[in-house]
């Protein structure tokens, strides 16, 4: 006999967790299916864990600093068997959570491979080792590593963002194709561990698809811890010597790049296996979706990366909670509610931390003039005592009412301070009332204030300088 229920959800990653526990607060009877574990990429192979490791290599990066404070402590060795252990204790953790929280909420998870069998005109039919019937569905696949048409790319060796967290000794030598934000922490990562890293970025730099100014600087801070970086070169080929299993990439101009392992960073798409036969639209590997989160099938809701709009977790947050009302807005009636994704705050856990939320300053510019201040983490107190003095906040705004358009931190706490800046812009706090916004001192995030202040050429922590048009 066929189980039913109000909404089902298909994965049980940050999208669909959180879908699951919001349609059940609002009274609906709910059902989960998850084949793996519970979670998603964001727990166990992603955001969390990559935190963990990142934690570690932090420490060992704050060792090697020791000595300039005036602490004398011995070289900092990795067992990075030990690391792995820690970084899976802390994703138990966490998963464990998850399921504590669908069991209180009296959610049904059933562990399966969930996908839409059929569409009929007052229900969805399942197949998930049973047939479930729904009077909606929220889709939350999720995403799944990309991959590149490169002879050789599935070779012995050559690993996705999920095995190298996997992996229990340090490479000599790691080759991270790709340049982007997963690239990135790897890299800084693994040279903290001790591994000779090159990173391989086709695009003109590295983080292409944040502000210039962020770029350049992690470029200089990955190139300063002995990283080396190719960028505006796509790779050709990789080999393999069958006496050593050690790896030779080839770049398209002939340049090779020896290494015991390598990372496919380029990034993730959509994973539209749970959508079976639904017939929901589906653009490069990307449901189609509209501001309400519904798919081109009524009925059926796919928030999260598998809809490409925002690949992070805690939009998915946010998209799942809006598909979720929505979809019993459609069962009960009701007004539905739009999801706004304009002030996404985003970030990179690198050695400074890099954070960004708007528009970047060559997307504002497009549009016209811009006013752009710039505070440099050098002239923070916080900061300069800390030992943290690398890295600026940068602040664009438009100049005939002063809102905020964008802005672009590096250097320590980033991805903590770029939330003030999120939650001023989404109130549609001005530039100018920003930079009257009193901030405690000494913090670094009294830098976000003295970047405003500079954007009106009216910084007082700064030397004077002409204007303040960018």
């Amino acid at each position: 006999m066929a189980k039913e229920c109000d909404i089902l959800v298909i994965g049980g990653g940050p999208a669909g967790y959180v879908g699951a526990i919001r349609a059940a607060q609002l009274g609906a009877k709910t059902i989960l299916v998850e084949k793996d574990e519970l979670g998603g990429t964001c727990l166990n192979r992603g955001c969390i864990p990559t935190k963990a490791l990142l934690k570690t290599a932090e420490l060992v990066h704050e060792i090697s600093l020791a000595p300039k404070r005036g602490v004398t402590v011995g070289e900092a060795t990795v067992d990075m068997a030990a690391v792995i252990r820690e970084k899976n204790r802390v994703v138990k953790k966490l998963t464990g959570g998850v399921g504590a929280l669908l069991k209180a909420n009296a959610v049904e998870v059933i562990k399966a491979e969930g996908k839409i069998d059929s569409v009929s005109a007052d229900s969805f039919v399942t197949a998930a080792g049973e047939i479930i019937r729904a009077k909606k569905v929220i889709l939350a696949g999720g995403s799944r590593t990309a991959r590149l048409p490169i002879p050789g790319i599935e070779s012995e060796g050559v690993m996705d963002s999920s095995a190298i967290l996997d992996m229990t000794e340090i490479p000599k030598q790691l080759a991270i194709i790709g340049g982007g934000v997963i690239g990135v922490e790897m890299a800084m990562i693994f040279n903290s561990f001790g591994s000779n890293v090159t990173v391989i970025e086709a695009m003109p730099r590295i983080l292409p698809l944040l502000d210039c100014d962020i770029s350049a600087l992690i470029h200089s801070a990955l190139a300063g811890r002995g990283v080396t970086i190719y960028t505006g070169i796509s790779l050709s080929k990789i080999e393999t010597k069958s006496d050593s299993r050690r790896l030779t990439l080839f770049l398209n101009d002939g340049t090779p790049v020896s290494a015991d392992k390598a990372l496919v960073s380029i990034g993730r798409t959509g994973d539209l296996s749970a959508a079976g036969n639904s017939g929901v639209k589906h653009e490069k590997g990307r449901v189609l979706v509209n501001d309400y989160m519904e798919s081109s099938v009524s009925g059926i809701f796919a928030p999260g990366d598998i809809n490409g709009k925002k690949m992070l977790a805690h939009a998915a947050f946010a998209m799942a909670e809006c598909a979720v009302e929505n979809a019993w807005a459609q069962i009960n009636g009701g007004a539905p509610k739009k999801a706004h994704l304009e002030f996404v705050p985003s970030a990179v856990y690198s050695f400074p931390e890099a954070a960004s939320v708007g528009l970047s300053e060559e997307e504002a510019k497009a549009g016209g003039p811009v006013l752009v201040g710039k505070f440099p983490l050098a002239a923070n107190g916080r900061a300069l005592a800390s030992g943290a003095a690398e890295g600026f906040v940068k602040v664009i705004a438009e100049p005939k009412y002063g809102e905020i358009m964008g802005v672009h931190i590096a250097g320590q706490s980033a991805a903590e301070i770029i939330n003030e800046a999120a939650a001023l812009m989404a109130m549609e706090i001005t530039v100018h009332e920003l930079a009257d916004l009193i901030h405690g001192h000494p913090t670094v995030s009294e830098a976000l204030m003295e970047a405003s202040a500079d954007a009106l050429g009216r910084c007082l922590h700064l030397p004077p300088r002409a204007g303040g048009l960018g």
